[in-house]
C-alpha cells in the first residue's frame, strides 16, 4: 500500500474519532444595541469568554440604538428569544409582565450582586414581586452644566451639593440675567434636538414634575388621570412652556452643542455622556450641578441600559455567568469609563476618576443615592411615555398645556383599561 495512502487513511480516521468524540458547544445568544464600537466590544468580550470556555460559542444580534425596540419586537414575533437582552430599564416591568424576563439572582455571583448601587438594583427590580431581572454596569442621570465665565459675569451661586441646588426662584433669576449678556443667545440648552422619537423627553423632564410635587402616573392607584393632568404637572409644563416663549431655550433645529461647541448657550441640562465632549472643548469653564429644586427636593432620573436573563433560555446558568465575566472584564470597564459611562456598580465608581469624592461628576453619582427617581415601573410605560413626550412637544410648540395633559392621561388609562388594569398591577 502507498505509504502516502495509509498516512492519509490513519489521518481520516484519528479526525474522524475526535469529530465523534468531541462535545458539541453550548451557543449562548445574546441581542445587544448600541453604535459599531460597542459591537466590536462586545466581540472581543465574547473572544475572551469563550477562550475560557471552550465548550461555549456566544452569538450575537446587534440592533442600532434608535431601532431596538423595533427589532426586539420583531424577535419575539418570530417565535423565540435569545438567551440574554440588553432592555432599556424603564421597560423592565413591561417585559416581566409580558413573560420574557426571569429572576437573575440565581445565576449571578454573590460578588456581583452585592457591587451593585441602590439605583441599579431599582432600575433592575419589578416592583410586584421585588425581585431583580436585570442589572448593568452602568446607570445614568442629567446634571445642570454651566459655563463658569457666564455664571461669574452674573455672580450666580455655584452648587457644589445635592442640598445646595438651586431653587426654581433662583433658577429663573439666573436664566433671566443669563438672557441678558450679549455673549449668550439662549440660556438654557434642554437638548430639544434630541426630538421625540428618543426616551430623552420623559427621562430628562420627569424629574421636574416630581420637583413639583406630581407624577406621571399615580403609582398606587396606576392612574394617569388626577396625577399627570394634576395642577403640578400643569405648572411644571406651564414653566417650561414660558422659558421657550422667552427664547430662553435653544430651540430643535439648533441641534445639540450649542452648549460646549457653539458656547451660545448658557447652560445645558444634559445626561453625564454629555461631560467627556464638553470638557474636552470648554476644558476649565465646564461647571456640573445637581438639577435645582423646583418645590422641597431636587430630584433626578436614573435608569439605562441594562441586561437581563430570558424565559426562553435553556442555559440561564450559562447565561449569568457570561453577564458576570463581561460587567468583570477590565477591557470592557476601561471602554465604559472612556466614555463617561455612570457606575451601577461600587468597584466601577472606585475605578472611575470623574465619579470618585472630588471628581468633577461627583455630584452626578451623589445624585444616584440622594435624589434618583425611577420612571414609572408598570407594563403601560412604552404608553405612558409615548403619550407624555407627545404632549410635551406639543405644549413647548405653543398648545395649551391642561388639553394636552389631559389627552395625554387619558391615553394612558384608557391603554391600562383595555389591557384590565395589566393584573396584578390593578390589584395593588
Amino acid at each position: 500500500m502507498d505509504k502516502r495512502l495509509f498516512s492519509l487513511s490513519i489521518t481520516f480516521v484519528v479526525l474522524l474519532a475526535l469529530s465523534v468524540n468531541a462535545e458539541p458547544k453550548t451557543t449562548l445568544t445574546v441581542m445587544h444595541q448600541g453604535d459599531p464600537g460597542w459591537a466590536m466590544l462586545y466581540n472581543k468580550v465574547a473572544e475572551r469568554f469563550e477562550a475560557a470556555n471552550p465548550d461555549v460559542e456566544i452569538e450575537f444580534i446587534y440592533a442600532p440604538h434608535d431601532a431596538y425596540n423595533e427589532k426586539l419586537s420583531a424577535v419575539v414575533m418570530s417565535g423565540g428569544l435569545p438567551d440574554v437582552i440588553e432592555l432599556d430599564a424603564p421597560y423592565l416591568a413591561n417585559y416581566v409582565w409580558s413573560g420574557y424576563l426571569r429572576p437573575i439572582v440565581p445565576y449571578l455571583d454573590k460578588e456581583v450582586l452585592d457591587d451593585m448601587t441602590d439605583s441599579n438594583v431599582a432600575q433592575g427590580t419589578y416592583p410586584i414581586d421585588k425581585q431583580l431581572y436585570a442589572l448593568g454596569l452602568t446607570d445614568s442621570t442629567v446634571v445642570l452644566y454651566g459655563n463658569r465665565k457666564y455664571l461669574e459675569r452674573i455672580g450666580a451661586r455655584i452648587p457644589r451639593s445635592v442640598d445646595e441646588a438651586w431653587t426654581r426662584e433662583e433658577f429663573e433669576n439666573y436664566l433671566d440675567r443669563l438672557s441678558d449678556l450679549e455673549d449668550v443667545k439662549w440660556p438654557i440648552d434642554l437638548f430639544r434636538g434630541y426630538g421625540i422619537k428618543t426616551e430623552w423627553v420623559t427621562y430628562a423632564f420627569e424629574p421636574i414634575l416630581a420637583s413639583f410635587g406630581c407624577d406621571l402616573i399615580d403609582r398606587t392607584t396606576w392612574k394617569a388621570q388626577g396625577a399627570l393632568d394634576s395642577q403640578p404637572c400643569t405648572d411644571a409644563l406651564t414653566m417650561l412652556q414660558a422659558w421657550v416663549r422667552k427664547g430662553w431655550v435653544v430651540p430643535m433645529s439648533s441641534g445639540t452643542n450649542q452648549f460646549y461647541a457653539g458656547r451660545r448657550a448658557a447652560l445645558a441640562w444634559g445626561g453625564h455622556w454629555v461631560y467627556a465632549e464638553a470638557a474636552a472643548t470648554m476644558k476649565d469653564d465646564i461647571v456640573v450641578m445637581p438639577l435645582p429644586k423646583f418645590g422641597a427636593r431636587s430630584v433626578s432620573p436614573n435608569g439605562t441600559w441594562i441586561f437581563g436573563i430570558t424565559t426562553s433560555s435553556k442555559s440561564p446558568a450559562l447565561a449569568g455567568k457570561f453577564l458576570g465575566f463581561l460587567l468583570k472584564d477590565r477591557e470592557f470597564r476601561d471602554f465604559v469609563s472612556s466614555q463617561g459611562g455612570f457606575p451601577g456598580l461600587k468597584t466601577f465608581a472606585r475605578q472611575s476618576p470623574l465619579y470618585a469624592p472630588g471628581g468633577p461628576l461627583a455630584i452626578a453619582f451623589d445624585q444616584a443615592s440622594r435624589s434618583a427617581q425611577q420612571r414609572p415601573p408598570h407594563p403601560a410605560y412604552p404608553v405612558i411615555t409615548s403619550a407624555f413626550m407627545q404632549a410635551v412637544d406639543r405644549i413647548l410648540n405653543g398648545s395649551d398645556v391642561m388639553e394636552m395633559l389631559g389627552a395625554a392621561a387619558t391615553r394612558i388609562d384608557e391603554d391600562i383599561a383595555d389591557n384590565d388594569g395589566y393584573p396584578p398591577f390593578a390589584l395593588q
